[in-house]
């Protein structure tokens, strides 16, 4: 349930349309405690079972009804499957409230016990039970089949009882957009640049005929793990095999051009299920496997025509609701392998989105993952896939962040190292309550516009101005005084980079910055303002759900005691002798959790 809550809230940040299939209905159960956020009324809820071959939506059960007894419309029948919606045998009509005490509501009068009752045939006395039910549901069984093991028996009569998966083809068709109708949200949602430029407005229109513009978001590693296939969807414009294009990496803007490299387009290939298919072009709308542009691509780019002169941005990379604060330092057990693990090491970064790899001012090599069996996997790719060396691992350790839980003692300056009258001046305090929240969750972005944050600010957190100029025009020069501010920000931005506790980023203060000149007397002074302000180190933590018989709960609490866990809950699921605990757990103190576990 916990990955299911994670990919949900994924699919809601980048603005897709959320369908649901309830599977394994063959084991239903009821959480009260859930409340549902789509209705299967809106016909985009399937219910299945991919072991019994069991696929089916309201409509399409209300049609098997219509078209064995066809006195009523299955689409009409349909809308009293769901909900508080009970059926009078006497009156044969629908109502809201039973009709008599221990009434079934209609979805499971009319729909999970005729389920039952197949299941509970099939199990039972086959030879006397099994032919009736096959009569009355119009469903044929030669001998040899009839003596099938009980599971292959349920998921033969389910598959010519329910059909193809034809709900589920209804449930994607009508649901899910095409790409030319879900371009406009998709080009709001993912590209940088003005929504009002011609390039903006042509992108939203997914024409074929328009400027070309792909947007990849994964590497796939070639079968000799000696290249990658880059991944995307062709926003805007046809992609050509053999074509020059403009690469576009994550660091590129007008204001710096150097992330920028034009390179040809090889070989082109579009996904089917587990093939790939070799295209000669592939239009807007599509996803593309491309050949050949590999080598200047990390994790995401933008592809665009050389021939486009105008503005362009690009579209933004990819976010996750998770961070990656698992830290792991390796280095070759023979010192001469080092190239071929540096080499390794930058394929595993292109492979896996979430990780990252940089080198310390110590000289150690590390990546950072988002926990321990993600990097199992990027070390099993490091030693068999891509370098094939022996490599030596490091303890793990975790990324921390520093924070301040009061307001500077004092107000803290720096002077600038020659001297002279320029003095700056920081105090530091913790942010306002819910701030912090708002800027992780994109409340508040730093994209927008000064006006727009100033209004923002205002409303939620009653502050006057973001910024507030004090200085005299006779005593100071706002000219001179505006050269120094790109340094200003570049110092605190150093000073917030690392913090002064162990280098590690400072989390939820601001900062409030005076006059000043350079950059290290900026985050010198912010240095000074965080250790006034009561500084703290804040640690990671994993949400986990632990599933287990009830027998074993109490043995959960001790190992999550060990680790300084602390549980929210823990409830029984119903139907089944297993209990859910959900807890919070420090991310250090997870490491071999599952193994204890």
């Amino acid at each position: 349930m916990l990955q299911t809550e994670r990919v949900i809230r994924h699919a809601v940040q980048e603005r897709l349309p959320v369908t649901v299939c309830i599977n394994k209905i063959d084991r239903t159960f009821s959480d009260e405690n859930e409340a549902m956020k789509v209705s299967p009324l809106l016909s985009n809820v399937v219910f299945a079972s991919s072991r019994y071959n069991i696929c089916f939506s309201l409509r399409s059960f209300a049609e098997l009804y219509a078209s064995s007894y066809g006195t009523f419309i299955g689409e009409e029948f349909a809308k009293h499957l769901w909900g508080d919606q009970y059926f009078d045998k006497k009156t044969r009509k629908f109502m809201k409230k039973p009709p008599h005490q221990g009434a079934s509501r209609s979805f499971v009068e009319f729909v999970l016990e005729p389920l039952y009752k197949i299941f509970s045939q099939v199990v039972g006395d086959v030879d006397t039970c099994l032919p009736s039910i096959m009569a009355e549901l119009n469903i044929k069984l030669t001998k040899e089949e009839q003596r099938m093991n009980v599971r292959p028996l349920i998921a033969l009569i389910c598959r010519r009882f329910f059909g193809d998966f034809n709900s589920f083809v209804d449930l994607v068709t009508q649901n899910i957009k095409s790409p030319s109708d879900n371009a406009g949200t998709k080009v709001e949602h993912t590209y940088l640049g003005p929504m009002d430029s011609k390039l903006a407005q042509a992108l939203m229109k997914c024409d074929a005929d328009g400027p070309l513009m792909v947007h990849t978001t994964k590497n796939y590693a070639t079968t000799d793990a000696t290249s990658f296939h880059v991944f995307g969807r062709v926003i805007s414009g046809t992609l050509h095999a053999g074509q020059d294009v403009r690469i576009l990496g994550e660091n590129y803007s007008i204001q710096d051009e150097e992330d920028c490299r034009i390179m040809t387009v090889g070989r082109l290939w579009i996904s089917v299920a587990r093939y790939s298919m070799e295209v000669s072009r592939v239009p807007a709308g599509n996803w593309v496997l491309i050949e050949g542009i590999d080598q200047p691509v990390v994790k995401t780019s933008t592809i665009m025509q050389v021939e486009y002169d105008e503005d362009v941005y690009i579209f933004r990379p990819l976010k996750f609701n998770t961070k990656s604060v698992v830290k792991l330092a390796v280095e070759p057990i023979n010192p001469s392998e080092l190239p071929k693990m540096l080499d390794g090491l930058r394929k595993v970064n292109k492979s896996y989105p979430l990780l990252t790899t940089r080198v310390e001012e110590s000289g150690e090599h590390v990546m950072l993952g988002t926990g321990e069996l993600y990097m199992d996997c990027v070390m099993h790719d490091m030693r068999k896939v891509f370098s094939e060396i022996d490599i030596k691992v490091a303890d793990p350790v975790v990324s921390f962040c520093e924070t301040v839980v009061e307001t500077s003692s004092l107000k803290c300056f720096a002077e600038t190292p020659n001297k002279s009258s320029n003095k700056l001046t920081m105090i530091a305090e913790p942010l306002e309550k819910g701030l912090a929240e708002d800027i992780e969750n994109e409340v508040v972005q730093i994209g927008w516009n000064r006006k727009r944050l100033g209004e923002f600010f205002q409303t939620k957190c009653n502050w006057t101005k973001v910024l507030l100029d004090d200085t005299l025009p006779s005593e100071v020069d706002k000219q001179l005084l505006g050269t120094v501010r790109e340094s200003l920000v570049q110092g605190f931005q150093w000073a917030t980079r690392e913090g002064p506790l162990c280098e590690e980023l400072i989390a939820s203060e601001p900062l409030y910055r005076g006059g000043g000149q350079i950059i290290p007397t900026a985050r010198r002074c912010a240095y000074s303002a965080f250790l006034m302000a009561t500084p703290r180190l804040m640690e990671p933590y994993y949400f986990v759900e632990v599933t287990a018989p009830a027998d074993c709960v109490s043995s959960v609490y001790t190992v999550l005691a060990k680790r300084r866990g602390h549980v929210t809950t823990d409830a029984p699921i119903p139907g089944s002798p297993l209990y859910t605990i959900k807890a919070y757990i420090p991310v250090i103190d997870s490491i071999w959790f599952s193994k204890l576990i």
